[in-house]
């Protein structure tokens, strides 16, 4: 694939889209998920700017309904793309918030899918039963690694929402002063821009908790019958989570379960993506999705 090729690209989308109706309906995504694990993921940096959002929404969305043995071979091409722009310590560069939130949504799916997986690739413990878990290999320092970059993002995504939260207030006055049409329409515009920006915001934070979670506590996932236990531990950690997955996937880890827990896309719920943009970076610089 030439990634110059725009239209080479564009069709690759509008065909990942097209397609997404009948995965969820128990096609099969592979062909796509590995034609982008291959060909797309490792020229992610040269792709054209204006096409590399709606790349990470397509991964996003087949990602519920890839199979374990696609998720465990994609999984590591997602983590190393989702360090890239979660940065271990701050760098003072703009960090596009839109990207890490489709990063974290597909990796958490994923993980889901191959929850052996995450222990040599950062640091978290699902204990299976199988070989492939690596329990008996130190993984410690991707468990610092990986923890330390959940750290730094949650950070500067709390420092963005109380910027955001004020600049609403800001708008909300500016709006109550408007006089004429066209300056209502300008305030309108980086008012859902900033609302577009909190739920981004939002849905980071609820992506990153680290916390272990209490067995006993409610999910709005449904019970099943065929759950099988998993035991989540990071590595260097004491944490330990056991929580009700779905299907017959049992229990997940405590990083990954918030995934599966009405994290939505711009605050609409699990749904499409629509339009186009550069994705919400954190100055109300495109427009992202709606």
């Amino acid at each position: 694939m030439q990634v110059s090729d725009a239209d080479h690209i564009d069709r690759l989308i509008s065909c990942l889209f097209i397609a997404l109706p009948f995965f969820v309906r128990g096609a099969s995504g592979s062909k796509f998920l590995n034609y982008l694990n291959k060909h797309i993921i490792p020229v992610f940096d040269k792709l054209p700017e204006e096409r590399k959002l709606d790349l990470l929404k397509g991964l996003a969305e087949i990602s519920p309904y890839t199979t374990p043995q696609d998720s465990r071979q994609v999984l590591p091409s997602v983590v190393q793309l989702l360090k890239k722009y979660m940065p271990r310590r701050k760098t003072g560069e703009e960090t596009n918030f839109t990207y890490v939130e489709c990063l974290l949504f597909s990796f958490h799916h994923l993980a889901h899918k191959a929850p052996n997986a995450t222990n040599s690739l950062c640091g978290y413990k699902i204990v299976t039963g199988q070989p492939s878990d690596r329990l008996g290999e130190d993984f410690s320092e991707n468990y610092k690694d990986f923890t330390e970059r959940l750290s730094s993002v949650e950070d500067l995504t709390r420092a963005t929402i109380k910027k955001l939260t004020q600049g609403m207030a800001e708008h909300n006055k500016a709006m109550a002063a408007a006089k004429s049409d066209e300056a209502k329409d300008k305030i309108k515009t980086q008012k859902q821009n900033t609302t577009t920006g909190l739920h981004t915001c939002n849905n980071i934070l609820a992506m990153t908790k680290k916390e272990a979670i209490k067995p006993s506590a409610p999910s709005s996932a449904p019970a099943t019958a065929t759950g099988v236990k998993r035991t989540a531990a990071g590595n260097g950690s004491n944490n330990l989570a056991t929580k009700k997955g779905r299907g017959a996937g049992g229990m997940q880890n405590q990083l990954v379960n918030r995934a599966l827990e009405g994290v939505s896309y711009g605050g609409r719920g699990v749904g499409r993506w629509r339009g186009r943009g550069r994705g919400w970076a954190g100055r109300g610089r495109g427009r992202g999705y709606r």
